[in-house]
């Protein structure tokens, strides 16, 4: 398959999967909104110097510890792991390659494939917008070791201790996961 066709088939497999997002808060339904309306309009929607507005691909890693999270180094929040996708990458992919290169631990699909559990629209640092796509991943029972030159403030957090630390656009992710069964074995709230 050409990269152009297998560009065009992310891209459309990425638009079923939006359009199948129920959203369930203002926020949701409007992230949903814009990115349908966005992936309409780009022309190279998975590369972020086609235009100020690209998908980004994000990592919801779950494991026996809880969830994992790092404090962003440009915006010192605290965030899912996640960034641009790579040239031939889905946005799939980009949440397995950054996950893996922001915490330092084994991460992986789920065994059934990529799940997209949630959407997000926001701005982003210089000016970008980012169709964040959040997918689960499973996390290996270890200590996070970050590459150089990532940030190296990289925990597990229990879904209460997430929910009081992360950014608030991330929060709606963080109630959706621990609805039902988490990968690797970790509680859900009570």
């Amino acid at each position: 398959m050409s990269a152009a066709a297998a560009r065009s088939r992310a891209e459309s497999e990425l638009r079923t999967q939006v359009e199948a997002f129920v959203p369930r808060t203002e926020r949701e339904a409007e992230s949903r909104r814009r990115m349908l309306a966005e992936l309409d309009r780009l022309e190279y929607p998975f590369d972020q110097g086609a235009d100020e507005v690209h998908v980004t691909g994000s990592a919801l890693v779950v494991g026996p510890r809880g969830i994992l999270l790092h404090r962003h180094k440009r915006l010192g929040i605290w965030l899912q792991p996640g960034g641009h996708i790579e040239a031939g990458e889905t946005p799939a992919q980009a949440a397995l390659r950054e996950a893996a290169e922001e915490t330092g631990i084994e991460v992986a699909h789920p065994a059934a494939g990529p799940r997209l559990v949630h959407i997000d629209v926001h701005r982003a640092y210089a000016g970008h917008v980012h169709l964040d796509t959040r997918y689960l991943l499973a996390g290996a029972d270890q200590d996070p070791a970050p590459a150089a030159g990532e940030s190296q403030d990289v925990a597990w957090f229990s879904p209460a201790e997430a929910a009081g630390v992360a950014d608030p656009g991330l929060i709606d992710a963080l109630e959706r996961l621990w609805e039902g069964p988490v990968p690797g074995g970790a509680t859900r709230p009570g």
